[in-house]
């Protein structure tokens, strides 16, 4: 059965590839901005409602105004028109707060919604990545489980390090042998096996998710903009990302 897959890379730039990669961030960061304040602007002085459709076919004019994003995908531009719709569609059926402004430097990254200007060099191991709007060959390093065919990919900056996840249709295949075993589920141990093995349940996750928790706590009794909030404010992204495994 065919499905879809997300598979998550790290991307290795050089320091020219980086400055253009963070460029490009601050280019897409720009464009939501300017698309929620349009948004804003033209309900609350006019009475309009602009939707997704009103945005993306002003881009042609919008390029034109800044030559700049000349040189980034059609299709990028407008998934980050999409994510601006997406908010707000979230915010109508209740399940979300307005959408805000974003700083530069919380603003993780673009999405290539299909399979228009990118192209991935690889086997599911490692490789190379080709933004082909940017001009950039990056290389990357990672592993799938299971590959197939890629169709989008999001280039995003967690703070220190750059990744490309990338969505693949495949039909996932797991080696297993051909015995049959039993499994008990108990509290004290986690799994008993019917040969006698006897499995533990792993506190390294309760103990980092309580650790972060004590953290998060830390970080919000300091104050803006004293260092000590800096500090926490890195010791808590550290620990969040051993919990998510990036």
């Amino acid at each position: 059965m065919v499905t879809t897959r997300r598979v998550t890379f790290k991307l290795y730039p050089k320091k020219s590839a980086e400055n253009k990669l963070h460029y490009a961030r601050k280019g897409h960061c720009d464009l939501y901005n300017a698309a929620l304040s349009h948004r804003k602007t033209q309900y609350k002085q006019f009475g309009n409602s602009v939707n997704y459709f009103d945005q993306q076919n002003s881009l042609p004019e919008f390029k034109e105004g800044l030559p700049e994003y000349k040189e980034f995908g059609s299709h990028t531009l407008q998934a980050t028109l999409k994510r601006v719709d997406f908010g707000f569609q979230r915010f109508f059926k209740g399940l979300g707060k307005y959408p805000r402004f974003k700083a530069r430097r919380r603003y993780r990254g673009w999405t290539y919604p299909d399979q228009a200007g990118w192209k991935v060099h690889s086997d599911g191991k490692n490789g190379y990545l080709e933004l082909k709007d940017l001009g950039l060959t990056i290389q990357m390093r990672g592993q799938a489980r299971t590959w197939g065919t890629p169709n989008t990919c999001t280039i995003f900056w967690d703070g220190k390090n750059w990744y490309a996840s990338i969505t693949v249709q495949c039909e996932p295949t797991r080696d297993t042998g051909f015995g049959a075993i039993g499994l008990d589920f108990g509290c004290k141990v986690a799994v008993a096996t019917s040969n006698g093995e006897f499995i533990e349940a792993p506190k390294s996750q309760a103990k980092a998710q309580e650790k972060v928790n004590q953290l998060s706590k830390n970080l919000r009794r300091k104050r803006r903009p004293e260092k000590g909030k800096v500090k926490a404010s890195r010791r808590w992204k550290k620990h969040q990302k051993q919990i998510s495994g990036t």
